[in-house]
């Protein structure tokens, strides 16, 4: 796939910067937050954001959603909720002696999965086909889903009750993970002095459209990436994969999630290639949940995953 040229990509940028401008008058001191939260999106992958409640993962859902103009499901899961609940079910119409399939909330650009660890494994896993293959499987019958597909996960820290751990295979399935964090001391008096956030979404003006965002998508997965930043990828992942601080290493799925990711933030940036610093810039979102410590090490040198790969794996 070729990469746009000078001008297509000027005009993906701009209106990129816009979108993050637009959401940050909303989620306040989240400007890195932001930007990964567009990169995710662009680079066709589904996000999810771990943290306390009330720190604006929802509301980090709602203005990306609204600024991106995309139609948009919140699906709310609890302990009782079922797959057909997400996916939709077939119900007999006595009038034709048919089963006629009503469509679930899963059916639409935009998905919210609101605190989706409060679920059983069950329900959480009705996702999976939809997030991996863009479709899903009901009643025997494959139905395609709206293009673009985009699921914003967010859930609750583990130790709370009532709360389910999302498997490693699920976990996979996201292409970054977010920590939001509670906001410093200048935004957190912004947001106690200005508006209602949510009275403040509703006024949001979209920026984009589902076809402008396809048409972005393809345009970052044309970016160029040099064969030495090809064996940089190479070389995180033969490292994940051969120190014993890790219980096993990245896939090759998470080698393409670090280059898809990459190139994402080159076009936000206004690049037509990638540079070692995006890669840089999106391991921490991409790798961190994919890689579970063999020990307390990492923790007792206050490192993540993703700090020990960059302080061992040479940049080129």
């Amino acid at each position: 796939m070729n990469a746009p040229d000078a001008k297509i990509r000027n005009a993906a940028t701009a209106v990129l910067q816009r979108a993050a401008e637009n959401i940050g008058r909303v989620i306040l001191g989240k400007n890195e937050h932001i930007r990964l939260a567009l990169t995710c999106l662009i680079a066709r992958g589904h996000l999810l954001i771990e943290d306390l409640p009330g720190v604006g993962k929802t509301t980090l859902a709602h203005a990306i959603a609204q600024v991106m103009g995309l139609e948009f499901q919140r699906i709310q899961f609890t302990s009782d909720l079922l797959p057909a609940d997400v996916l939709g079910v077939a119900v007999y119409d006595r009038e034709h002696a048919t089963f006629e399939f009503h469509q679930g909330p899963v059916f639409s650009n935009f998905i919210l999965a609101d605190e989706v660890n409060r679920a059983t494994p069950k329900t959480q896993s009705a996702l999976l086909e939809a997030m991996e293959e863009y479709q899903v499987t009901v009643e025997g019958e494959t139905r395609a889903l709206p293009q673009p597909f985009f699921v914003i996960a967010t859930q609750n820290p583990l130790h709370q009750i009532g709360t389910y751990p999302l498997p490693e295979s699920q976990l996979d399935r996201f292409l970054m993970r977010l920590h939001l964090g509670f906001p410093d001391r200048q935004a957190e008096r912004e947001l106690l002095e200005g508006e209602n956030r949510r009275d403040m979404i509703e006024h949001i003006k979209p920026v984009l459209d589902a076809s402008t965002l396809i048409t972005l998508q393809k345009q970052a997965a044309g970016l160029h990436v040099a064969d030495a930043l090809l064996d940089y990828v190479q070389a995180i992942l033969e490292f994940s994969r051969s120190t014993p601080l890790f219980e096993f290493g990245l896939s090759p799925r998470g080698g393409l999630a670090i280059l898809n990711s990459a190139r994402a933030m080159a076009l936000i940036d206004g690049k037509d290639y990638v540079l070692p610093e995006h890669i840089k810039q999106v391991l921490p979102a991409v790798v961190n949940h994919r890689l579970v410590p063999t020990s307390d090490q990492l923790q007792a040198n206050k490192q993540t995953a993703a700090e020990y790969i960059a302080v061992s794996v040479p940049v080129p």
